[in-house]
């Protein structure tokens, strides 16, 4: 029998926190450093309820998905495995705490990050700075 080495399906949520402000995390776990908050999508999960689960998981939000922003699947985006990452835009509100893999939440605009940014996250932030001053979307990757 063959076996199939398929990506793993992942989500990201660049969540708006109001004033140009979005949430990261600071990882407990490896690759240490900082993130958006997102994950694994479990098996029979759509991936838009995983995206809420994750950001609720790592940062204590109840977060309103409001768009679907584009997908990621750079082979080496993350290096534990290949994965492919849907990444929504959100809107919440509160106070985000870090909770499972988050060692805690950081709440700063794009330029205030304290820390570089760990998997493609870096990317996936200048294209959402970009997309929100032109209004136009990343082109697709190879």
């Amino acid at each position: 029998m063959t076996e199939y080495k398929n990506p793993k399906p992942t989500v990201d949520a660049l969540i708006e926190l109001g004033d140009g402000k979005l949430v990261f995390i600071e990882r407990a776990h490896e690759p240490k450093g900082l993130a958006l908050p997102g994950g694994f999508v479990d098996e029979g999960e759509w991936v838009a309820d995983a995206c809420v689960r994750e950001a609720k998981e790592e940062t204590g939000l109840d977060v309103e998905l409001v768009e679907l922003f584009h997908v990621y699947s750079n082979p080496k985006r993350d290096p534990r495995q290949h994965t492919v990452s849907t990444v929504f835009i959100a809107k919440a509100t509160g106070t985000p705490v870090g909770g499972d893999d988050a060692a805690r939440a950081i709440v700063c605009t794009p330029d205030e990050l304290p820390a570089k940014l760990v998997f493609d996250h870096a990317t996936i932030l200048a294209d959402y700075v970009a997309y929100k001053k032109t209004g136009k979307r990343p082109p697709p990757r190879r």
